[in-house]
């Protein structure tokens, strides 16, 4: 405990900050990994390095990690949701051209407004 006198609330919000903490760090460093291990951009020595500088300083490997490559983490995030969802589309059968048929099945019969053809057309061109 940090603070003496047995349980209080303030142990107990500091006892709860803590755990926060703690997983708040150990969610950023699963992160980290997934994304380091996943790219093909870097070379086995440039992990080997990424790996031992996580290990031996976490919280300053973390941090200069997402500093230096949180553009590329987002960008290979979204590259890789818009791959799972045209496999997705793939297994399943249904193209971008069969949903677009739809919505304008959808939007002759007055089943949907202009505003929201428009607004599903656009996310299944994405």
């Amino acid at each position: 405990m940090l603070f003496e006198g047995g349980f209080t609330f303030a142990n107990f919000v500091t006892d709860v900050f803590a755990v926060f903490v703690f997983i708040l760090w150990f969610w950023l460093i699963i992160t980290v990994a997934g994304d380091l291990f996943r790219r093909h951009d870097v070379s086995g020595f440039g992990k080997v390095l990424w790996v031992i500088l996580l290990i031996i300083l976490p919280y300053i490997g973390i941090f200069a990690y997402l500093l230096t490559q949180g553009r590329g983490m987002a960008e290979r995030n979204e590259a890789r949701a818009k791959q799972a969802r045209d496999d997705l589309r793939h297994i399943v059968g249904f193209s971008a051209a069969d949903e677009i048929e739809k919505l304008d099945r959808l939007k002759s019969a007055g089943s949907i407004s202009p505003e929201e053809y428009s607004r599903l057309r656009s996310r299944v061109v994405q």
